[in-house]
């Protein structure tokens, strides 16, 4: 089988951390120390480096679309470049919490660099399986804090269930999307929701952002509706969601007005350098994505590469942000729906996952 070889759009780059985690990191490794003493060291690490990531007006693009008050809420700025930080440092704490010694997951790249640094800090040994088809630079990168990887036979969502049982029968922390540790996942997703709503004081109307297997736009929905029974905001956004052209299966349930996500054919996803961080025929939580969806009164589009190439050059050029052109898919669903129905002028929030 041919090896499909890709950075997943973010660049390597040292992940450049302070002196003060450098102190913190000493004391969540050191076991001789009490645990409640090594989780505050970690709970400190959380604090410095991952979340409270910027949202900033992106004026040039609102003035080519006239569409107003557009912001970007850019989770680039997480320390291995991507909102993965925010889960597995999350659940890195919760097995530290636990007592599990080694934490398991399977990726095709963003997601094990994070895991890999989160268990690095922490001193927890870290096993990442990567599909055999897949070859991924970022692999560098996790074997730098230690990580061991794994490759295994079959399609990512393969390799996670096939991961999910190694670590039941060795008794690993699971760190896999859609296992018992979903909600720990889910929640730390909802900070970004609590963020937004620090730094605008309520909730914007609609809500965009990249899907694959869901958990991001779950968790951000499962925060803003939490701000919203505590009386914090005025309304629960409309949550817009874009993935890769028919290539994802909560894009396409919900498109077709399914209750429940339905998987796509295997056999007809193609995968390439722009789509493959959003592309599966099975979505781990993407029931929660699609209930997002409809309960919102919500709106899903389809995009093609060549959009989210152009996206992201515009950025570049325009706005002064390098990001992952899979990561502009929330934000061009968001325009093509203004394009439909000339959206009001409020306040719109685009979820950028990455850097480039």
């Amino acid at each position: 089988m041919a090896q499909f070889n890709h950075l997943e759009g973010v660049q390597l780059q040292e992940v450049k951390l302070s002196k003060e985690v450098h102190k913190k990191q000493l004391i969540v490794k050191d076991i001789t120390l009490p645990l409640n003493e090594r989780l505050e060291a970690l709970e400190d690490i959380i604090n410095l480096e991952v979340g409270d990531t910027s949202l900033m007006r992106a004026r040039n693009l609102e003035r080519e679309k006239d569409f107003r008050q557009l912001y970007i809420k850019f989770e680039g700025d997480n320390p291995t470049g991507t909102q993965k930080d925010r889960i597995a440092f999350a659940q890195v704490y919760d097995a530290l919490r636990r007592g599990y010694d080694t934490i398991v997951a399977a990726t095709c790249g963003n997601y094990g660099v994070a895991v890999s640094l989160a268990a690095y800090l922490s001193g927890l040994k870290c096993k990442i399986y990567i599909p055999a088809s897949f070859h991924t630079e970022r692999v560098k990168e996790m074997e730098k804090y230690q990580a061991e990887v794994i490759y295994l036979e079959g399609t990512y969502e393969e390799v996670v269930e096939q991961s999910s049982q190694i670590a039941i029968a060795q008794e690993y922390y699971d760190a896999n999307p859609g296992g018992n540790n979903t909600p720990i996942q889910i929640m730390a997703y909802a900070q970004i929701a609590f963020e937004i709503y620090d730094q605008l004081r309520d909730a914007p109307k609609y809500l965009a952002c990249p899907v694959s297997n869901g958990t991001l736009l779950a968790g951000v929905y499962r925060g803003f509706v939490n701000l919203y029974k505590r009386g914090k905001t005025s309304r629960i956004p409309h949550f817009v969601a874009g993935s890769s052209a028919y290539k994802n299966p909560i894009v396409t349930s919900f498109k077709s007005n399914h209750t429940e996500v339905k998987d796509l054919n295997p056999a007809r996803i193609k995968e390439t350098k722009v789509n493959e961080p959003l592309i599966n025929w099975h979505s781990f939580d993407g029931n929660e994505a699609l209930h997002a969806l409809q309960q919102t009164d919500g709106f899903a589009a389809h995009i093609s590469d060549k959009e989210m190439l152009r996206m992201s050059s515009f950025l570049s050029k325009n706005d002064g942000i390098k990001v992952l052109p899979s990561s502009t898919a929330g934000l061009l669903a968001l325009l093509k729906l203004n394009e439909q129905e000339e959206l009001s002028n409020d306040r719109y929030v685009s979820i950028i996952t990455a850097r480039n």
